[in-house]
């Protein structure tokens, strides 16, 4: 059942995505242009094929006139990116699901945890016989740090 509604969702997530990659490309160049004269440092970044990721089809418009255009560009950096954006999509939904199935679980532990505990007469007689032996000694003391939570919270908590 678990894999059916993760199964559902991952679909839900990737078919849109097939149609939202016409207008948005994985892939990209990245120039890295550093000061040049009076023209400070610029990153640009365009979505191009690999073999056109270069200065003169990444850089719109050419911050410098025409003579120094070769000049410029060979100062300029340009790497070729690729992503897949439907993977880290993927991870995002298993992540998720994942925090959701703890919450579930935290959620599962506090409805169950007091049917768990019913108080038993015998034990609650025991107990109550220990509290008024132990009186004078346990306010004159804290409790120890190795005293046991008694729900499932406190556990967690504390």
């Amino acid at each position: 059942m678990k894999f059916l509604s993760l199964a559902a969702t991952v679909w839900c997530i990737l078919v849109p995505s097939t149609e939202a990659s016409k207008a948005f490309k994985d892939i990209r160049c990245k120039c890295v242009c550093p000061p040049y004269r009076n023209i400070s440092g610029h990153i640009y970044k365009k979505n191009v094929s690999q073999k056109d990721c270069n200065c003169l089809h990444v850089v719109d418009p050419m911050p410098v006139p025409g003579h120094d255009v070769e000049a410029y560009c060979l100062l300029c950096e340009c790497k070729y990116e690729e992503r897949s954006t439907t993977t880290i999509k993927v991870i995002i939904v298993i992540y998720l699901s994942v925090i959701g199935a703890l919450l579930l679980y935290m959620v599962f532990l506090m409805v169950v945890d007091p049917l768990i505990r019913k108080p038993d007469a015998y034990t609650q007689r025991l107990h109550n016989e220990e509290e008024t032996e132990d009186t004078h000694s346990l306010a004159a003391v804290r409790p120890s740090p190795g005293t046991r939570a008694n729900t499932v919270l406190e556990r967690v908590e504390g």
